[in-house]
């Protein structure tokens, strides 16, 4: 597993971000000790159950557009 500094991170933040999104695994380091790892976090595949897919069965012709915030309240109940 590739290393790379504090440092190095502060600086480049942002392609090292790019790396660990496509797969990399990273250590840091704090003074040539290792103390985080890097790694993606693996998003599971929806199932078919999920109420994202039950969308066009709520949906009217005539209803108005709703947020973001909206549609998830009433899929999820957040």
């Amino acid at each position: 597993m590739e290393k790379i500094t504090i440092l190095e991170f502060r600086r480049h933040a942002e392609a090292i971000i790019r790396k660990v999104r496509q797969g990399k695994r990273l250590i840091l380091t704090y003074r040539g000790k290792p103390v985080i790892r890097l790694e993606p976090i693996e998003q599971p595949d929806p199932t078919a159950d999920d109420p994202f897919y039950a969308l066009p069965e709520l949906a009217t012709a005539k209803g108005r557009s709703l947020t973001n915030e909206e549609s998830d309240h009433i899929v999820y109940g957040r």
